[in-house]
């Protein structure tokens, strides 16, 4: 169901962000975000002299490279267009976010190394959207390992936790999709090993 209908409006800002997961012939997974601000109408800039209607205020990219187990192995922003020359100086802080793994304290741990004056309030905003990227991206790959593990298990293999299981409403241990899709791991299920006969 859409929107209802708005009240009469001017187009003032349009903020376009693109988020993008491929999946690399070398097994890794490559997560872009190309943003990009303008402005439906011109006006002057110190730095960059008559900014038009339509010319990017902001344009930047960040790329991440992570495995399956969601680390970063690489990081690295760039901004096509700034609204002041020194905003460059910023992407290259980006590279600290190698090591990080995308899950729970992700945000926490973006913050530490390029929060505040150590990077870039735009950039760092699609960080959080280029990690829900990362996990949608890496579905497939995750399957194919939950296939093999299960696998693993019939052979007598110890089960694993799953890793989505508590990362969101439809995952909690009580929702009926764990219930279904992992029984054992449902907090149903340790209520009925705690609750005597």
């Amino acid at each position: 169901m859409p929107l209802s209908a708005p009240a009469p409006r001017k187009l003032e800002h349009l903020r376009d962000i693109q988020l993008r997961g491929y999946v690399r012939e070398d097994g890794l997974v490559d997560i872009e975000a190309h943003l990009t601000d303008t402005k439906t109408y011109g006006f002057p800039s110190e730095h960059r002299g008559q900014v038009g209607p339509g010319d990017p205020i902001h344009g930047m990219w960040v790329r991440m490279t992570i495995n399956e187990d969601m680390l970063i192995i690489a990081c690295e922003a760039a901004s096509d267009h700034t609204p002041f020359a020194v905003c460059t100086g910023a992407t290259p802080a980006f590279a600290k976010l190698a090591g990080l793994t995308i899950g729970p304290g992700f945000n926490r741990a973006v913050n530490e190394r390029v929060g505040g004056v150590l990077g870039c309030t735009h950039l760092r905003e699609v960080l959080a959207q280029m990690g829900t990227v990362a996990f949608q991206t890496m579905w497939p790959l995750r399957n194919r390992r939950q296939a093999a593990q299960r696998k693993a298990e019939a052979a007598g293999a110890p089960r694993k936790r799953p890793a989505l299981l508590g990362t969101c409403h439809a995952y909690a241990p009580d929702s009926p999709v764990v219930r279904k899709k992992w029984p054992e791991w449902s907090d149903l299920a340790e209520k009925r090993e705690e609750t005597p006969i």
